[in-house]
């Protein structure tokens, strides 16, 4: 493996050091990860001045197909990006990685990757985050949907619009509540004809008494979601729509935090398509303290005639093209076996001092599995660490679908930061396995590489 270091410069427009601002506690970043702040944004306080800073971040990336398939590519990748923010009412954060090449690629290639920079929807990537507004409801929020659920989950949970490692859409996502109705409408890109869908939940005792004492409790919602296949790779359109009634069984509340046991049910189908159904019945439970988030989910399912739940979850960039197992067909083509299946999933988060931003905490956990009654299994997760004052934070995720069955699927990644010179200075380590959705359809593996400083 070929290893070059890329001169790095690290750039801090006067004035970032000076604003003093924090997320309430246990506050998550509603549809999508939080941005990651700087030390200097991250100091407890509830100053709302005008905040911003610049940097760069240089690594030398390596990627390497499969055997048979090419040599391997070597590039500088550098990665500029600025941020303004106005605390609870505007984020705007830019930048994207600028791939140039130091070997490989064959005759032709040119300086800059081709492929990340190919289509209108690949420009979406310079928008990291867009805010407008503050936490859900009434916001409107753009940028990569890494780990997205749409609202109950039964239709999209645990969506990655970047799946795929040559399309690199913006997605946006809007919510909004009025009266007794809350909506949230999401697109997975912005530029481009792909996946859009809502889901409208409805307060049911406020509609028929008035504003209740304790909202939320009891809801009925109707969700729907299309994916045009238009842009990433054109694929199968696809329409999936979910009808979900919840009922808090527990709900306790106090200044530091609460605890939620919430019942839940629903049905859907894919609209067109008779005996295309699923139903599904389970617990929710959520404990938050000052020191620890914890939302944990069971459910039991039934499939027929090619529904699943979840369907648009964090395989679908690769799934829409081929499926992973037997079948080597897109996930709209492909007959989905008639069945039952257990779900869980459970996300964590813990912090020695005090929950803040997603980019503080000591411990980060997400994880779903989902086991089938003809013997396939899912599992897909990421565990996230801040170990040394929070100076090293230590990252590894993976992805393993159709297991116990013929052409599994597979992918795992890692991530290294180290935070040198009272954080104005990091050090990165990357690498993982990737899969490059081809035109013959079945995805091509690669892995990929990079060290580097920012």
């Amino acid at each position: 493996m070929h290893w070059n270091w890329a001169v790095v410069l690290l750039l801090l427009l006067p004035g970032a050091g000076g604003t003093q601002e924090a997320e309430a506690a246990g506050g998550e970043a509603g549809a999508a990860p939080s941005e990651e702040e700087p030390a200097s944004l991250t100091t407890a306080g509830e100053d709302v001045r005008w905040g911003h800073w610049l940097r760069l971040e240089a690594t030398s990336l390596t990627l390497l197909p499969r055997k048979g398939m090419g040599g391997d590519e070597g590039f500088v990748q550098l990665e500029p990006r600025g941020l303004v923010r106005r605390r609870g009412v505007f984020t705007l954060e830019v930048g994207a990685p600028v791939r140039l090449r130091l070997w490989g690629g064959g005759a032709g290639a040119g300086l800059v990757r081709k492929a990340d920079w190919d289509t209108l929807s690949d420009w979406g990537q310079v928008v990291r985050t867009l805010r407008v507004g503050g936490d859900a409801p009434n916001s409107v929020w753009m940028g990569a949907l890494e780990s997205y659920t749409l609202l109950s989950g039964h239709l999209v949970r645990r969506y990655n619009n970047r799946g795929n490692p040559d399309y690199h859409p913006a997605g946006a996502v809007v919510t909004g509540k009025f009266g007794p109705v809350y909506t949230e409408a999401f697109a997975s890109d912005v530029l481009g004809a792909r996946l859009v869908g809502a889901e409208v939940a409805l307060d049911v005792p406020y509609l028929l008494f008035g504003r209740p004492r304790l909202p939320m409790q009891y809801l009925l919602s109707v969700s729907a979601v299309h994916d045009w296949g238009r842009a990433g790779g054109a694929s199968t359109p696809l329409t999936l729509a979910h009808v979900d009634g919840t009922a808090m069984l527990v709900r306790r509340r106090n200044a530091e935090g609460g605890f939620e046991v919430t019942l839940l049910g629903g049905w859907g189908g894919r609209p067109g398509e008779g005996g295309a159904w699923g139903a599904v019945a389970g617990l929710g439970v959520d404990a938050l303290t000052a020191t620890v988030d914890l939302r944990a989910r069971m459910e039991g399912r039934v499939q027929r005639g090619g529904f699943r739940q979840g369907a648009f979850g964090p395989d679908y960039e690769l799934a829409r093209f081929q499926v992973a197992g037997p079948a080597s067909l897109p996930l709209a083509e492909a007959s989905f076996p008639d069945g039952s299946s257990a779900y869980g999933e459970v996300i964590l988060s813990w912090d020695a001092e005090r929950l803040g931003t997603l980019a503080r905490r000591h411990l980060r956990l997400t994880m779903g599995a989902e086991a089938f009654s003809w013997g396939r299994v899912d599992v897909e997760g990421r565990l996230e660490v801040q170990v040394f004052h929070r100076n090293l934070t230590v990252a590894v995720g993976g992805l393993a679908l159709d297991m116990g069955q013929p052409a599994a699927r597979y992918l795992v990644s890692g991530e290294a930061r180290w935070r040198l010179l009272e954080g104005g200075l990091y050090a990165v380590g990357q690498s993982g396995t990737l899969l490059f959705p081809t035109p013959e359809g079945a995805p091509r593996p690669g892995a990929f590489a990079a060290v580097g400083l920012g």
